[in-house]
């Protein structure tokens, strides 16, 4: 058996990952919702939306990533396409179920920020271990990196910047202080965990 074959996901590893990985990213927003703060990337974009009008999150997470799924289809492939869209279906769902499963009376907001990025950051792994994502802003980059090569991590970086920068607009300034720290959190997650190399699952 060939080194690839030995390490690829089987259909089951695939299902429990995009089943589990946006649940557990649907709690990260629960937690970050109910301390008032946001994150980065297109769930960022989703945050901004619904604190200005007051929309249910559910439906602008999957509203907000349906243009991406274009570039999906040029730059990834059709099952990275396929899986994207379901992972964000859920994530969708998800992030509407929690709240009737789940009530937060007392909610320390640093831990907030810190636990929703750590939980965010595994998710996130999870999905890029077999090779989805939760759309967005991250299927720009890597499709800007392929065709303009432009760095994605930069790209996404400066996405970044600029959705915490846009915050201070809806938020109060100790509240995007803490959603920085939280998108700090869900970095350090990244980068020290997906390293080329490090994990052989394909």
């Amino acid at each position: 058996m060939t080194d690839s074959r030995r390490h690829r996901h089987n259909l089951f590893e695939d299902a429990q990952s995009l089943l589990v990985a946006p649940l557990i990213f649907a709690f990260a927003i629960l937690l970050l919702r109910e301390a008032g703060l946001l994150t980065g990337g297109t769930v960022g974009i989703a945050f901004l939306i619904h604190y200005l009008s007051g929309w249910a999150m559910g439906p602008i997470l999957f509203a907000v990533n349906l243009p991406f799924y274009v570039l999906a289809m040029r730059s990834m492939g059709k099952a990275f396409t396929i899986k994207t869209f379901l992972s964000v279906s859920l994530l969708a769902l998800y992030t509407e179920l929690l709240p009737m499963l789940v009530d937060v009376h007392s909610l320390h907001r640093g831990f907030a920020a810190i636990m929703g990025g750590f939980l965010a950051g595994i998710s996130l792994l999870m999905l890029i271990r077999h090779k989805t994502s939760l759309g967005g802003l991250g299927i720009l980059v890597i499709h800007l990196q392929n065709t303009r090569g432009w760095r994605a991590g930069k790209l996404q970086m400066a996405a970044d910047c600029l959705i915490l920068a846009a915050a201070a607009f809806v938020r109060d300034p100790l509240s995007v202080g803490l959603s920085i720290v939280g998108a700090l959190a869900l970095n350090l997650v990244i980068a020290v965990n997906h390293k080329a190399g490090r994990y052989m699952g394909t």
